[in-house]
């Protein structure tokens, strides 16, 4: 058995996978919550110790991992393997600094990767994040305000704006400061992606299959103008192809 994990800004994914590397057990975490009485409580029930042999994770947060890593080395014996350490262009032929680039828009792209299509994946998580690739290439990105982060900044700053649940609108007019705020965001953003997914079109002269995840793609789904599909485990399906050719 296998740990893998996808430790982002708001949440930590964790996954025990078999030896053909197929996903037996889930847990999530609020990254912000993260401490070692909930590590030890969370593990209790998903893994025991003698069982597993490798642990492998994405991360872009430093101190989030370093608790990661104490926890697995005093209770596990293990160290954790950060697929960045990994020959990743042996999956992708990486044009950029690997160093600049997040783990997780790494493993994102390497899901993908047919070596047929070319692909854009929107990320909607703390940032909204756009990624190219082409064949087997990946080219680079965009990274945009995240859609909740933007929201709650708003909510903050702004005395008269209310607490507000980002749901569809059908019409872009609002009546009131809800529906006004909920169109900005909900018509706002799917404009932003629809003139993002353009520009890259253009840029690159090339067509693409679009991918959306993160926890607000299917709500963006239903409002863009670009035909797209929906895969929530995105992120940990390319952690395990990485763990399968690679490890």
């Amino acid at each position: 058995m296998k740990i893998i994990g996808d430790i982002g800004n708001t949440e930590v994914k964790i996954c025990l996978i078999d030896n053909k590397y197929k996903i037996k057990k889930k847990i999530n975490f609020k990254t912000s919550e993260i401490n070692n009485y909930e590590l030890k409580n969370k593990f209790k029930s998903l893994i025991i110790k003698k069982d597993i042999e490798m642990i492998i994770f994405s991360s872009v947060v430093p101190n989030v991992y370093n608790k990661f890593s104490n926890y697995f080395r005093q209770y596990f014996k293990k160290k954790i393997i950060e697929i960045k350490s990994l020959k990743l262009n042996k999956l992708v032929n990486i044009n950029v600094n690997k160093k600049q680039v997040g783990s997780d828009r790494l493993a994102n792209s390497i899901s993908v990767i047919d070596n047929r299509n070319n692909y854009i994946i929107i990320d909607f998580g703390t940032a909204t994040t756009f990624d190219v690739v082409i064949k087997n290439k990946y080219l680079g990105g965009i990274i945009s305000p995240g859609i909740n982060l933007s929201l709650n900044t708003l909510i903050s700053k702004a005395s008269l704006i209310p607490e507000i649940n980002l749901t569809k609108i059908s019409y872009v007019i609002g009546k009131n400061t809800n529906e006004a705020v909920r169109s900005g965001f909900y018509w706002g953003y799917a404009g932003l992606i629809d003139n993002m997914i353009k520009l890259i079109k253009r840029q690159t002269k090339s067509d693409f299959r679009v991918v959306l995840t993160g926890g607000l793609a299917d709500l963006y789904k239903k409002s863009i103008i670009t035909r797209c599909k929906v895969d929530k485990d995105l992120t940990i399906k390319g952690i395990i192809k990485i763990t399968k050719n690679l490890v």
